[in-house]
């Protein structure tokens, strides 16, 4: 029998809900009937949303932080059903001109606060239950001017495809996501350096309505050509 996987109803946990690709996730999940549990470092800005929820202002940077996070959603709705990161941070730059500061708050913010949410998600997520990850293409090809970002996130693909299998076992799923080059402004405020000169991205809109279709659909993993118009 096939299962369904429809958001409307499903207590979700989001990070980096106020970002570009955040925010217009929880559109598109509020839109589909899902209870919010929308997280960010600022409680302004989190106020600053349309869409509804329970806001939890939070610096994810810490196992502390992420446990409290789980526990805002569960409080919010008795349940856990998906826990979605979009959180991220990038750097630009040559590798012999990128600092330590810099190299360790990429490999913090954007590959262990994905594995420190999960673990705190996996103790509380109801079976059939989901964790998504935003790797992004990089991922998949790594650029010069932008190595270590992309081995922050080629990280975070390698543990999802660990985790998936070890979650498996919870009858929870893992859905690694790798959209190409988003308009979503994070490359307009670096860490360090100077975003190269790049085409036009997606619609954080359309790759926002490719990973809600992919969770309802069961889907465990998003290639960037998945999120081709």
């Amino acid at each position: 029998m096939n299962r369904t996987y429809l958001l409307g109803g499903a207590s979700v946990l989001l990070a980096g809900a106020t970002g570009g690709l955040g925010r217009a996730i929880g559109t598109e999940m509020a839109h589909r009937g899902a209870a919010l549990t929308l997280v960010s470092r600022s409680i302004e800005r989190l106020e600053e949303l349309d869409f509804p929820g329970a806001h939890a202002a939070l610096d994810l940077r810490s196992p502390e932080a992420c446990a409290a996070a789980v526990a805002a959603a569960v409080d919010y709705c008795g349940h856990l059903d998906i826990v979605v990161n979009a959180v991220g941070v990038v750097a630009f730059g040559l590798v012999d001109e990128l600092s330590i500061d810099t190299m360790e708050e990429l490999f913090l913010t954007n590959t262990f606060m994905p594995i420190m949410l999960a673990q705190a998600a996996l103790r509380v997520l109801r079976p059939g239950g989901a964790i998504v990850n935003i790797s992004g293409v990089i991922a998949e090809t790594n650029l010069p001017g932008m190595a270590a970002y992309g081995a922050s996130k080629a990280a975070v693909r390698s543990f999802d495809q660990a985790l998936a299998r070890e979650a498996r076992r919870r009858d929870v799923r893992v859905l690694d996501a790798r959209p190409p080059h988003t308009e979503t402004g994070l490359a307009e405020h670096p860490l360090a350096g100077t975003a190269p000169r790049m085409p036009l991205g997606l619609a954080p809109e359309h790759v926002a309505k490719v990973v809600c279709d992919a969770l309802e659909a069961g889907d465990s993993d998003l290639p960037s050509t998945a999120f081709a118009s």
